[in-house]
């Protein structure tokens, strides 16, 4: 009895204390990464307040408060340049960067890639839902799906639709597949819930997904019913 107790315990322990180290370990990171962007900030102003004030720079010097400084500098810094985006003048010189940035070989493909796929993001589809449903790895099975574009098929004109499939627990890389609309399926549900399902794994999200299609009657399967109904 003591030893499945002991692996009962230790797994709920486990299992507790997974999520907790985990949040942790993405927050230590983010925040080690911020102020690792703001350092030289910090150690500049630090520099700069030697011969006037000798015991701020000394507390600048300090790890502690240099990566808070840091991390605050990065998010005040991110903010300005929300703020000054918003604006005409703001928007005028981001369009200068772009354009700039377009002339650059090499450069221009990943930049103009990395900001069409933003943008596409920030907006809703002409047709359809955002957060789809498709045939993926094959037929049997549904995986979550963005819709990043829906377009004609150059020959039949029907719909089809380029939707970008992230992987778990990364949704930063993904399959990039087209797929007809009548294959797509609306979850109805929001990027935010679909980025929470694909990160846990499933664990966390919606309680109803529609897994199966409801399969309505075509006017041509209707006609070849009444065709072959037996006459009285």
């Amino acid at each position: 009895m003591l030893i499945p107790r002991f692996k009962r315990y230790l797994l709920t322990g486990v299992l507790t204390v997974l999520p907790i180290g985990l949040t942790v370990l993405l927050f230590t990171w983010i925040w080690s990464q911020l102020a690792a962007l703001g350092a030289p900030i910090v150690a500049g102003l630090a520099r700069l307040l030697d011969p006037w004030a000798p015991q701020a720079s000394v507390l600048l010097r300090d790890s502690v408060f240099t990566g808070a400084v840091g991390v605050a500098l990065v998010v005040a810094a991110v903010y300005c340049i929300g703020w000054v985006a918003s604006n005409v003048l703001g928007r005028r010189l981001l369009n200068w960067v772009d354009a700039t940035m377009e002339r650059l070989p090499v450069v221009a493909q990943v930049h103009g890639a990395i900001r069409k796929t933003l943008a596409a993001l920030q907006t809703q589809p002409t047709s359809g839902q955002r957060v789809v449903l498709i045939p993926f790895p094959s037929s049997e099975m549904l995986t979550v799906g963005l819709v990043t574009r829906v377009f004609r098929d150059s020959h039949s004109g029907r719909e089809v639709a380029a939707v970008y499939v992230p992987t778990t627990p990364n949704p930063t890389s993904g399959y990039l597949e087209i797929v007809p609309m009548e294959l797509v399926q609306d979850t109805g549900w929001s990027v935010d819930q679909a980025m929470t399902f694909i990160i846990s794994g499933g664990t966390v999200g919606p309680d109803e997904l529609p897994f199966d299609r409801v399969h309505l009657p075509t006017p041509e399967s209707t006609a070849t019913s009444t065709q072959e109904k037996p006459q009285p």
